[in-house]
């Protein structure tokens, strides 16, 4: 996140329908494959809804609200699929995020990801040439992650943080005096 002018509304929003929301991320999931000439199977479908159920940690709502407040910009950098995160950015009115792809070879995934694979050093580069793009400082800007895989992008910006960290991750955070936060 980096410094930009935004406001935004608390999240979650007091009259916040998760049901609602969980099948408005289904529709759209629906909506993207057969835009793309491929289909929903029953499996992708039960994932997508395993994903979406807990629709926590609920700490992760105030820290983007708080961010917000002080004028910071949000771009999420993430390993998941753009068909289970899409919905989540649009309620969140993220624009600036970048996600792992499936192909789609006649309408079916391969089960390969495009490229560049959104893991450990691809997204610290990716971080890199986003903000050499669009003038942002490294040192100002945050990365949190809840994954010893994110530690080549937490080591280049000036303020990491972890979430919800297994032990060795708190471990680290520790020995680099990060902070480290609990979102549950």
């Amino acid at each position: 996140m980096t410094r930009k002018s935004s406001a935004r509304a608390v999240f979650p929003k007091p009259d916040h329908d998760h049901h609602r929301c969980a099948s408005d991320a289904i529709a759209y999931a629906e909506s993207v494959c057969s835009a793309r000439k491929e289909r929903l199977t029953t499996m992708r479908r039960r994932v997508l809804e395993a994903l979406l159920a807990s629709h926590q940690p609920l700490g992760a709502y105030e820290l983007i609200d708080h961010s917000r407040k002080l004028g910071l910009r949000q771009v999420v950098i993430t390993g998941a699929l753009d068909l289970s995160v899409k919905p989540l950015m649009d309620y969140l009115g993220i624009t600036d995020f970048v996600t792992n792809r499936l192909e789609f070879v006649n309408g079916m995934a391969t089960g390969r990801l495009l490229p560049p694979v959104m893991a450990a050093a691809t997204k610290a580069s990716w971080i890199r040439t986003f903000t050499e793009r669009e003038r942002i400082s490294l040192s100002d800007s945050y990365a949190y992650t809840d994954s010893m895989s994110d530690l080549p992008m937490l080591s280049i910006v000036g303020h990491p943080a972890v979430v919800n960290p297994d032990m060795r991750l708190r471990q680290t955070a520790l020995h680099h005096d990060w902070p480290i936060l609990d979102l549950k």
